[in-house]
């Protein structure tokens, strides 16, 4: 890539944004040095992280990497051999290796599959033991503990000794009558590491001892008493055997890292490329980016895009599709042209640095080898060149390094000279590019750049919009016509004299008044037919909306009916198997009694066996009737039942079967075929060709009734505990509370699943997923359970 583009398009500006999302000085460093891949692979691959990583993000958080500015120096001073760090910077290592641990187990923990990161972070190793041990070692302060080893514990305890000895000693000449008044200060003092008395300098003899400085003014002493030499001597070898061994052990704790030398590298490397992926997902999230497809034919499409470096950028659409390889915008100034230029560059270099970028979906971009801007004033007086001839040098160097495939911009080409000249150049440039295979986007004003885009194939021409009573700028793409510039009608809004507009409107020729007005009429013809456009799509998007929601109802009410059916076709089965059962006991107990009627030594009366026979025959008819009635129904077994008849019209209040389903209900309503029904409180809808009338009218006695009595639900109305249950326990229950809700109304249910190891939650993930009566689920907000509770949205 050249970089007078990557300045002209400001890509530094987008590098260092991102650079200011990192976690870690190495990853600063990584994306400090972030350039635009021309791999078309590795392109996707980056491509491919970044989104990864932004799903990953956006769900759980950011990495939670932990690493001091100062961490480069302490992994430079591990690198020299024999060299301890200092207590706090091992601390500061230890936090960060055990942050790169940290963010390994949650990359695993996380629901969903992050095969990226994983493999980003595979490479770490475990540095648990050497943290566990630096830590055992050294407290949160920064200084070694006593029980960091035998012999420290014991200098210790020996220094703690000496210094109390000391104090005591010390205190006496503080306390004593005959000492006291030697003393300027009633304090014990510290000089060249030795514990002193403040000795007025007149009484210098008072006190035998040893002199170790003088006070400013001269009036006091810093003495060292004789009776303390020996106890401060002790305390001075003492220290520096503690120094000493406080040294041994951080070196031998430095070493433990050290030893692991390979395995550190992989580790920062790790934790460098989490650093850089996690930056870029952050920054994509930041400008609400969107992956673009890479395209294979050279498409180059931006739908909506916003230009991330510009403050409440209006979106714009910049395409060019082939057979097309040169885009030409016209339009009048300050209409954002060289802002589409500057963003269709950015856009590119971005996608290619693995960057996700500010657009609509369908955006699709190629990769490109090359990319060229010749953007802005390149005015040079050191080197003699004029502006015209700062663009020419520039263009040429373009020429000379280009490789295809190619991106080249051009703003305002040919201008800086000769309109004629300038034009005709302008005009030779774009086509050398478009025949050298690249793809090109230009602005011009001029007309034979407007002439050249309507006339030849493969190149298309686009203008910036304006508002026709004002002339104020819209920022918006119109495609298929040149612009008009606008410049006498701007240099009136802008507040050039009338006068001066209205001499220069004079000054047109006839070719170019014609020209103008030729201009005018084809862009509110353009507007005219884009506004008719604009109706259709909408009219469209009204229609498909309509025909999905229909679909959805239609969806909807098959599901509930088959719920209906097969609940209906449980319910009877249950009944059917309770009525053989409570026949086969009243027939086990005929046998039974038969059988001791026969086996009784006396003679059988005919009232007995008739008892019997009457009893069992009582007992069957009330099954029958249960069964047939339901409880309590009074069916008469005499009743004539009445036979459904099909029909090709009903009135409200007619009794009909649904064909097919076989549910008895009541006619509320009719309207173009279909009636709404009521079945046992519940509505739904047939059509009528789909019913049968039943035989008399309102009911009666004789109907057949079935009774569907639900057990009472387990937990509350709308929610469900499965804690402490097995996969298949919860999801048979799972099951069995999605019916019973679907017939009780509700609509938004949850299943409380908990924590635990998250193999609760993702079994009901899957068996959610599948399952026909469920619109959608998610986990419930933080406040309501968070990721213990999964809330589920059941289909109307």
């Amino acid at each position: 890539m050249q970089l007078s583009a990557l300045r002209a398009l400001e890509f530094h500006r987008v590098v260092e944004a991102v650079e200011g999302f990192a976690l870690t000085p190495m990853g600063g460093e990584r994306l400090a040095r972030l350039q635009p891949s021309t791999d078309a692979r590795h392109v996707a691959q980056l491509l491919a992280a970044t989104t990864e990583t932004t799903r990953y993000v956006t769900a759980h958080g950011v990495f939670p990497l932990r690493a001091s500015s100062e961490l480069p120096q302490i992994l430079a001073a591990l690198a020299v051999e024999g060299r301890a760090l200092e207590a706090p910077r091992l601390l500061t290592l230890a936090s960060f290796l055990d942050s790169i641990d940290e963010s390994r187990a949650a990359i695993r923990r996380a629901p969903g599959a992050f095969p990226l990161l994983e493999a980003a972070s595979g490479g770490a190793a475990s540095f648990k033991g050497e943290t566990a041990q630096t830590r055992d070692k050294i407290d949160p302060s920064g200084e070694v503990v006593d029980h960091a080893s035998a012999e420290l514990r014991l200098i210790r305890d020996r220094l703690r000794k000496q210094r109390s000895r000391l104090r005591t000693t010390l205190e006496s000449y503080l306390r004593g009558k005959e000492t006291a008044k030697y003393l300027q200060d009633q304090v014990v003092t510290e000089r060249n590491g030795r514990y002193v008395l403040v000795v007025k300098a007149e009484h210098r003899s008072g006190i035998p001892g040893i002199v170790h400085g003088t006070s400013t003014s001269g009036a006091s002493l810093f003495l060292e008493p004789l009776s303390t030499v020996e106890i401060n001597n002790d305390i001075v070898a003492l220290e520096e055997q503690e120094i000493e061994e406080v040294r041994r052990i951080l070196l031998a704790l430095t070493d433990t890292f050290r030893a692991r030398a390979g395995d550190m590298q992989r580790t920062i490397d790790a934790a460098t490329e989490l650093d850089v992926l996690q930056a870029r997902a952050r920054y994509s999230e930041s400008v609400d980016g969107i992956e673009p497809a890479l395209s294979a034919d050279g498409a180059f499409e931006l739908q909506a895009a916003r230009h991330p470096l510009v403050k409440n950028a209006v979106p714009v659409t910049i395409k060019v599709i082939p057979p097309a390889t040169v885009l030409l915008i016209t339009g009048p100034n300050t209409g954002g042209k060289t802002v589409a230029l500057k963003t269709a560059g950015l856009f590119a270099l971005m996608a290619q640095s693995g960057l996700r970028i500010p657009a609509a979906d369908g955006s699709r971009l190629p990769v490109f080898r090359s990319l060229f801007a010749d953007i802005g004033d390149e005015q040079s007086i050191e080197a003699s060149l004029s502006t015209f001839s700062a663009h020419i040098t520039n263009i040429a160097s373009m020429d000379r390094a280009l490789a295809a495939p190619a991106l080249v911009l051009l703003d305002e080409v040919g201008s800086g000279t000769d309109p004629i000249e300038g034009g005709a150049l302008g005009v030779a440039i774009v086509d050398r590019f478009r025949r050298r295979g690249a793809t090109v986007i230009a602005t011009s004003h001029y007309d034979a750049l407007k002439t050249y885009a309507s006339t030849t194939e493969g190149v298309a021409s686009a203008a910036f919009g304006f508002d026709t009573d004002t002339f104020a700028p819209t920022y918006q793409l119109l495609y298929g016509t040149p612009g008009r510039s606008l410049a006498l009608e701007i240099a009136g809004r802008l507040g050039l004299s009338p006068d001066v507009v209205a001499a220069a409107r004079e000054n047109l020729s006839a070719r170019e008044a014609q020209l103008a007005e030729h201009l005018a009429k084809i862009d509110r013809d353009m507007r005219a037919l884009e506004h008719e456009q604009r109706l259709v799509s909408k009219e469209r998007e009204t229609l498909h909306a309509v025909e999905a929601r229909m679909r959805q109802r239609e969806d909807a009410l098959r599901q509930r009916e088959e719920t209906f059916r097969r609940r209906l076709t449980e319910e009877l089965d249950a009944q059917v198997r309770q009525a053989r059962k409570e026949i086969d006991d009243v027939i086990a107990e005929l046998k039974a009694r038969a059988a001791a009627i026969a086996a009784a030594p006396r003679l059988v009366s005919t009232g007995e066996t008739g008892s019997a026979r009457s009893d069992a025959r009582a007992a069957i008819d009330d099954v029958a009737k249960r069964i047939l009635a339901g409880e309590g129904s009074g069916h008469e077994p005499s009743a004539v039942s009445h036979q459904p008849s099909a029909i090709s019209h009903v009135n409200v209040g007619d009794r009909v079967i649904v064909g097919g389903l076989g549910l008895e209900a009541i006619v509320t309503s009719t309207h173009d075929g279909t009636a709404e029904l009521d079945v046992r409180g519940k509505r739904m809808r047939a059509s009528i060709r789909d019913l049968k009338i039943v035989a008399g009218g309102q009911p009666a006695h004789g109907h057949v009734k079935v009774n569907i009595d639900l057990q009472p639900r387990e937990t509350t109305a709308s929610d469900l505990n499965v804690i402490g249950c097995t996969v298949d326990e919860a999801i048979s229950r799972a099951e069995r509370f999605l019916d019973e809700s679907l017939l009780t109304d509700h609509r938004v249910v949850r299943l409380i699943h908990g924590y635990g190891t998250g193999q609760l939650k993702r079994a009901l993930a899957g068996f959610l997923q599948q399952h026909p009566l469920v619109a959608r689920f998610a986990s419930a907000p933080p406040e309501q359970g968070g990721g213990g509770v999964t809330v589920v949205e059941l289909k109307d």
